[in-house]
């Protein structure tokens, strides 16, 4: 067994920012499940935003927040995460991390769908890239830090799953497949961060990487903490349209440097569906070019910026113009075609703005949580903002918390046990069940819903959770049986919420309800599982 004074499963912005301050409290382990660079962060193209130009301030910022969640955002977490924006950038920037600048060295900002203001920080088209490489730097620096690849965080290990009568349920550790090695190692900490990033791939089109398979939240679910909203999975309006590149993003901040959204006649649509066109909330983008394809059957819709230059493009976003330009697309001289896709998930995890959850000790940040930030939708770019703000009050949070008397008590965790487990013989099964998966939620749980599809989703999900299940018990573990088991899991858990809110509301759109239920006010989507440990 393994003993860390913090252990935190993911290295995007929300976990490496995190280990960084607790590396100056304790011994920290940062567990990922692929290489370190992988991650939501990384793919991350537009920026972070944060008010930093005179003719802007933090009241617009929020009311921006606020009508984007269509009504379910939090006030005091908008707020709160608003105004502690600087403070975020300035902690960023001293640890190497370079936004774009203009001449007189004030930040470079760009405007993005939802924002009355230019806010969003940018290093190029690359934004989480270089956070992401700059904070890895950084964190190897750290000889308190342990950053251990390649080890895939398989369960959480709490006090009722080890059938300890205590006042509150509290987390103890973990088990993690060892990939190298193939053994399964047992973590002890009582503070464990979930900083696993979202779930895209649970869609059959997305723009996330392929570690995207709603592994927080299907474990701290497993293990009895609370969930919330999953239904408002976000799709973003503008992935490109290729049969070679199927999951690259054309960033919201082409739009807004000029971008405008045309339909297969040449003519901009976006004005008749609402007033700020082509930079309208996410939500209501995608709903329109969902409704633009299916109303002219076309395969896709196009973003135009050619008449921005070459020059321009070239110098503002260069890996999008390279990357088009692979693939015969020159945006300086053509639209590029376009169709939205998965892209992040807006419920999770049921956290405080401090990251804690409903079992005592753990903690998530990041796409993985739910604080009350983003409501029924996102706006665009203030989720590397919610990493970073909510990483460092996570950080201050759990070492006010620490109760010396549970970090002296020897917890028994038992090792882990495969018994008569055999080795998968046929992985085609599992590949044939996560198709499964995404191609039924893609048809029946996406931009526009109905029950009858909902309740197809939920009858066909039931009976592959039984198949993944009869695998998990009977075979060895894999990385790829841990991905189809939280995979099927998040997925469930998705069409329970959706299958719940009966109205219309920002990222959830159904045709049995198509107004938002105004009688009341409206109210999170809440799951918990009654039992710990499976």
């Amino acid at each position: 067994m393994r003993e860390y004074d913090f252990i935190v499963v993911g290295t995007g912005i929300s976990g490496l920012s995190f280990a960084l301050k607790a590396a100056t409290n304790g011994k920290v382990a940062v567990l990922t499940k692929r290489s370190p660079e992988m991650s939501n962060t990384a793919w991350a193209q537009g920026g972070i935003s944060c008010v930093a130009d005179p003719g802007d301030s933090f009241d617009a910022h929020i009311a921006d927040t606020m009508d984007a969640g269509a009504g379910l955002c939090e006030a005091s977490v908008v707020d709160t995460i608003i105004r502690s924006a600087p403070e975020a950038i300035e902690e960023m920037t001293k640890q190497g991390v370079n936004f774009d600048r203009e001449e007189n060295g004030s930040f470079s900002l760009g405007r993005e769908g939802g924002h009355t203001q230019r806010r969003v920080l940018h290093a190029r088209d690359t934004t989480g890239r270089e956070i992401s490489s700059k904070l890895l730097l950084a964190a190897g620096r750290e000889k308190n830090i342990d950053i251990l690849e390649n080890h895939f965080a398989i369960d959480l290990v709490t006090t009722a799953k080890l059938g300890l009568k205590e006042e509150e349920n509290r987390i103890v550790g973990l088990y993690a497949l060892d990939e190298a090695s193939g053994r399964i190692i047992t973590f002890h900490s009582e503070r464990i961060i979930l900083c696993t990033g979202g779930c895209g791939r649970v869609y059959l089109y997305t723009t996330n990487p392929k570690v995207a398979t709603g592994d927080g939240v299907a474990m701290a679910y497993r293990a009895g903490a609370s969930v919330a909203n999953m239904e408002f999975i976000q799709f973003h309006p503008t992935c490109l349209y290729h049969h070679e590149l199927k999951n690259f993003l054309i960033s919201e901040a082409v739009r807004g440097e000029g971008g405008v959204l045309i339909g297969k006649d040449g003519k901009e649509f976006m004005s008749g569906y609402d007033p700020r066109g082509s930079l309208a909330p996410r939500d209501i983008v995608a709903q329109a070019i969902d409704h633009e394809i299916k109303r002219t059957g076309g395969p896709c819709v196009y973003v135009d910026i050619a008449h921005r230059g070459k020059s321009y493009i070239q110098e503002r976003f260069p890996n999008i113009y390279e990357t088009c330009l692979s693939v015969g697309i020159d945006a300086a001289k053509e639209p590029i075609p376009v169709v939205p896709a998965a892209h992040y998930q807006c419920g999770g995890i049921k956290t405080s703005i401090d990251g804690a959850t409903s079992i005592t000790g753990l903690y998530a940040v990041g796409e993985v949580a739910c604080t009350g930030l983003h409501g029924a939708n996102r706006l665009a770019s203030n989720s590397l903002l919610e990493g970073a703000v909510v990483a460092a009050r996570c950080f201050e949070h759990a070492t006010r918390q620490l109760n010396p008397a549970h970090k002296a008590k020897n917890y028994n965790i038992p090792d882990w046990i495969s018994g008569n487990a055999e080795d998968v013989d046929e992985l085609v099964v599992i590949y044939h069940n996560w198709d499964e998966i995404r191609r039924l939620m893609w048809d029946y749980v996406s931009i526009v819903r109905t029950d009858k599809r909902l309740k197809r989703a939920a009858t066909r999900l039931q009976n592959l959770r039984r198949e993944v299940q009869e695998f998990y018990w009977n075979f060895k573990i894999c990385p790829e049986l841990l991905e189809l088991r939280n995979l099927v899991e998040t997925a469930s858990l998705i069409v329970k919420c959706a299958q719940r809110r009966q109205e219309s509301r920002g990222l959830h759109y159904t045709l049995d309800f198509p107004k938002s239920n105004a009688a009341s006010p409206p109210q999170d989507t809440l799951l918990k599982r009654e039992t710990s440990g499976e």
